[in-house]
């Protein structure tokens, strides 16, 4: 049974992250709820998903041509960032990330939101814009910023970075995606390798959920077209919700 929990956890986490985003949101809590420690169950969950951020960049290969100096750009800063956000987690006292538990689940769940509105400013815009040395190291720190972030958590990182894109003007969503899901694994990647090099996986609860969520990322791809894209970001913000009020309870009730 705890194995069927955790794979069908990681079922709808792919699932949600190939439709629309926010599979953490699920992951994180349900290995609360199997008992793991913050902290492990964080770094856990961002193995767990790796697979299916995998499956993401090789549905974009395509598109590496068209990003490559941006790849060269945002890629090393995003590398760095996973790193230190990993160290930053693993450094930090358990009892004081339960406390942050509740704000990271809910400021994910906020910019999830947001995404929509985000999406349409975007939309907006028609080419990269030319951009000055000074703008381009603003938008480069801003995504190292974003990689802390990302490292130490992770939900939400995918809205944060369509925001950079944003302001640099970009207009093709196919281009903006493929970036934003190969720094997201960047990110991620890094991060993965510090957890476990650290010791945190807990692989008898990571296998089955990772496991879920190559099914649920496959399911979702293939289906994401047949899905009503508006109920989907509604359940996910929900679960969101829902998952930050009882963890304020908890914490603070």
């Amino acid at each position: 049974m705890h194995d069927l929990i955790l794979m069908g956890a990681g079922l709808l986490a792919g699932a949600m992250n190939a439709v629309a985003g926010g599979g953490t949101l699920v992951t994180f809590p349900a290995l609360l709820v199997m008992g793991l420690p913050s902290i492990a169950a964080n770094a856990t969950s961002t193995i767990a998903l790796l697979p299916a951020a995998l499956g993401g960049v090789y549905g974009y290969r395509s598109n590496v041509g068209a990003v490559s100096r941006w790849l060269a750009l945002f890629g090393p800063v995003s590398l760095l960032g996973g790193l230190v956000g990993g160290i930053l987690l693993v450094r930090t006292p358990s009892a004081t990330f339960d406390v942050m538990v509740p704000f990271l689940i809910f400021f994910a769940t906020v910019l999830f939101m947001l995404q929509s509105t985000l999406s349409a400013v975007i939309g907006g815009r028609k080419g990269v814009q030319r951009r000055s040395g000074a703008w381009l190291t603003g938008a480069a720190v801003f995504q190292c910023a974003v990689a802390v972030y990302g490292g130490y958590f992770g939900a939400g990182i995918g809205i944060l970075m369509l925001a950079s894109l944003g302001m640099l003007g970009f207009g093709d969503i196919h281009e903006m995606n493929a970036l934003k899901v190969m720094l997201g694994f960047l990110i991620n990647v890094v991060a993965a390798i510090y957890f476990i090099a650290s010791g945190l996986i807990v692989w008898r609860a990571m296998i089955p959920m990772a496991v879920g969520t190559i099914m649920g990322g496959y399911a979702g791809a293939r289906f994401a077209q047949k899905i009503p894209q508006s109920r989907v970001r509604l359940l996910i913000t929900t679960i969101g919700l829902v998952i930050s009020a009882v963890m304020f309870q908890k914490q603070f009730g």
